[in-house]
């Protein structure tokens, strides 16, 4: 607290000591509790002093965001709430974005989610915030998971690990202007000495709520020729997913977990366009039709885990032994018919196109924590991860004779890795310190015996550490130095050569591990009336993973290789202002100066954007809650050395109200961009051997109004407790794995 806070507390308490000894009634006692995140009061005979309830709690290794001291949790989802995570930013499009990047992997209650990493966007847009109770920001993970390579780890708790008496559970709709629908439960109870929860949601996608248009021209150096693409397209379908978890209470020292969840998808793709190809000097070369759909287009994901805990005699004394099994399959079957042909550059009139991808992974772990004496303790481990994925590609295309190609591709990997993290305290100091090894072999096999197989060893040792200072009750600094790897997945492996008019595209077998380096010094005010947080970091990788696109022709080539060098100086920032009891002001700022460098071919790029999240909310009479929020990007964002993306904006305006009694029913009305009909998002590929710009129109981010309605019934006094360690596999990047 500042002087004057402590003066103006000296003096209220002084004159309530007075009048209470003037009427001859005894001071009740006087308590006072100052945390990151707790109301504090004074209670002196009916005089309260009371500050504002923050949002956010920092600790040595995480951020941490109260969504149930949140008003707008009780209609608004998780994906909305995540706007207002310090660390994370939401784009136009909802691809989700921690600490500036894509390298995050998603936990849910402290256990690593395959289903919510692989399909972020779905299920976060339907799960609903007033199940949640807070969402953490893991900004600097230890050694137990820093090699899986990930910079940060989202984290959602669902609810308090307590005892519960009797059933609750929540019911959710909301149907927008779009004609997207949503309907879910979460239900959770105590059966003996078992806690058992289910959640479930469901998403219907109309048409007119999936309909996008894009406006394509790319230019062709080596040529000049120019290709100018007009389409339009949709994906109407269904989403289910659904998440069971239970909890036994052997004994007071042992503890057993299991969740068992799903993720589904069916849709109906299709759509089409005109596609043209000009030469050097403005002449039509040819034009054609293009229609597609994809009857068969369906995802599905399945995720088990089982977590045995055993707590010794002595004090934050642990052993935890785990089982993970993860199984992805996705199946696509795209028709793609050509007319209205004009000089058409090829022999057949459309193909049919059938993919198969599989990824099965079991994972074995054990964690023990051991407090070694005041202010020290050890963490170590182990673990091994057995992954496949196999992938059937065959292409038939219409032409006279039927001509089919067929690529069928397996891989495997098996890790093996060991980990020790040390953590220090003292006073107002903390620090903690690890370091972990990973063995990995990766197998390549082909069935069809077209290519030859391989093989390959990898090692790679992983150090992290940081260290604390809280300068005083308000206010800490640390210094973060992290480093983490990741893995190509199948889809960037698998060397399947997809052929499609004016382009061609194949994995590579040969990619290796990435290595990436950071460096930050987070600062972090947290008072009664005002949170802010500042994060200045530096980044560098010299090998990361990349698309290499270039040109044979008029032909557009893509794969991947590891020659991406990058270079990110950024600077994350959080400020929560309550100026008044009913009146709250957000702004959730990421600022980043990005350099990508592909040496091979000689391309250099760099970008300076800021993706920026303002909100304000007031009380108003009869309990409503008018908010009102504005989120976008200044300046172009890029992710390799060709293409960058275009300033964007978009915004929202929201008034809810909570009815019956403890305000079961609430109610929320959500206007989206009510005065732009359509959001646009432009790209601009400036490097290489093609050129392009992109002007892409999705449905979901234009104008549309929602109504969104929750009801929560029953007394909720717990939720399913949770072993303090888990399964958490986060390393890899580009497969069927990875859907963000």
């Amino acid at each position: 607290m500042t002087i004057m806070t402590k003066c103006i507390i000296f003096a209220v308490a002084a004159v309530a000591w007075g009048l209470t000894c003037h009427a001859q009634t005894p001071a009740d006692s006087t308590t006072v509790e100052e945390t990151d995140t707790t109301t504090w009061s004074i209670m002196l005979d009916g005089v309260t002093v009371k500050a504002q309830q923050q949002l956010i709690k920092q600790e040595v290794d995480r951020l941490a965001y109260d969504v149930q001291a949140d008003q707008d949790s009780k209609t608004q989802t998780v994906m909305d709430m995540l706007r207002k995570v310090p660390m994370v930013t939401v784009d136009g499009e909802d691809n989700i974005l921690v600490k500036g990047n894509q390298s995050y992997k998603i936990y849910k209650n402290g256990h690593y989610d395959p289903m919510l990493s692989k399909n972020a966007k779905d299920v976060l847009k339907a799960m609903p915030a007033s199940a949640i109770k807070r969402i953490e920001v893991v900004t600097d993970p230890g050694a137990r998971e820093d090699a899986e390579g990930v910079n940060a780890i989202l984290n959602i708790v669902m609810m308090d690990n307590k005892r519960m008496g009797g059933v609750t559970g929540t019911v959710r709709a909301a149907y927008n202007t779009l004609n997207w629908k949503s309907l879910g439960t979460y239900l959770a109870t105590q059966l003996g000495k078992a806690v058992v929860s289910i959640d479930y949601g469901y998403s219907d996608m109309g048409e007119k709520v999936t309909k996008n248009t894009q406006y394509r021209e790319r230019t062709i150096v080596n040529t000049g020729n120019r290709q100018i693409i007009d389409s339009e397209g949709c994906n109407p379908g269904q989403v289910h997913f659904a998440d069971i978890n239970a909890s036994l209470d052997i004994d007071t020292l042992n503890l057993l977990s299991a969740s068992f969840g799903g993720y589904f998808y069916k849709m109906d793709v299709l759509g089409g366009g005109l596609i043209s190809m000009f030469d050097a000097s403005g002449n039509e070369m040819y034009h054609y039709s293009e229609q597609y759909w994809m009857p068969s287009y369906s995802h599905h994901s399945w995720n088990g885990r089982m977590d045995y805990e055993h707590k010794m005699r002595r004090s934050g004394e642990r052993l935890t032994l785990s089982y993970m099994l993860a199984l992805t399959r996705q199946h696509t079957e795209q028709e793609t018919n050509y007319s209205n042909m004009e000089n058409f550059p090829f022999n057949y009139n459309g193909f049919l196109h059938h993919v198969n991808e599989c990824f099965t992974e079991h994972t074995y772990q054990i964690d023990y924590v051991r407090p070694l004496w005041e202010g020290h303790k050890l963490e170590v481990g182990t673990k091994y991860i057995d992954r496949r994925n196999n992938s059937e590609n065959t292409q038939r295309f219409y032409d006279d004779v039927f001509t089919t190609t067929s690529d069928a591709f397996d891989h495997s990997m098996q890790i093996t890795a060991a980990y020790i993290d040390y953590l220090w305290s003292h006073a107002k100091w903390s620090a903690r310190a690890g370091l972990r090894y990973e063995h990995s072999f990766m197998k390549g096999h082909y069935p069809d015996g077209k290519s030859a197989d391989f093989d390959k060893h990898l090692n790679d040792w992983v150090p992290q550490a940081s260290v604390k200072y809280q300068i005083d009750d308000r206010q800490s600094l640390k210094l973060v130095y992290t480093t983490s790897i990741n893995r190509p997945g199948i889809t960037y492996l698998n060397p399947a050569v997809s052929s499609y008019p004016m382009s061609v595209q194949f994995g590579n077998p040969n990619l290796g591990s990435t290595r990436s380096h950071s460096i930050g010094l987070p600062y972090m005010y947290v008072g009664q009336h005002l949170t802010l947080q500042l994060w200045p970091q530096y980044k560098f990788t010299n090998n990361a993973l990349s698309n290499i696109i270039y040109a044979d022709g008029d032909t557009r080539y893509l794969t991947y290789d590891n020659v991406l060098r990058q270079r990110r100086w950024q600077v994350e920032s959080y400020i929560q202002w309550k100026p008044f009891d009913n009146t709250t002001f957000i702004a959730n700022l990421n600022f980043s100066s990005n350099l990508y460098e592909n040496q091979e071919q000689q391309l250099k790029q760099h970008c300076t954007s800021l993706n920026y999240y303002l909100y304000a909310a007031q009380m108003l009479p009869w309990k409503l809650q008018l908010s009102g929020y504005i989120f976008g990007q200044l300046g172009n964002s890029s992710q390799d050395v060709y293409t960058y993306n275009e300033p964007w904006n978009s915004y929202a305006f929201t008034l809810q109200r909570s009815f019956l009694s403890e305000d079961r029913l609430t109610v929320s009305l959500l206007a989206c961009a009510p005065f732009h009909k359509d959001m646009h998002f432009k790209t601009r590929t400036t490097q290489g051997d093609i050129l392009a710009s992109d002007d892409y129109v999705n449905a979901q981010n234009g104008r549309y109004f929602r109504l969104s309605l929750s009801f929560r019934f029953g007394k909720l006094k717990s939720s399913v407790k949770k072993t303090d360690t888990t399964i958490t596999n986060d390393d890899l990047q580009g497969g069927i794995t990875r859907g963000k």
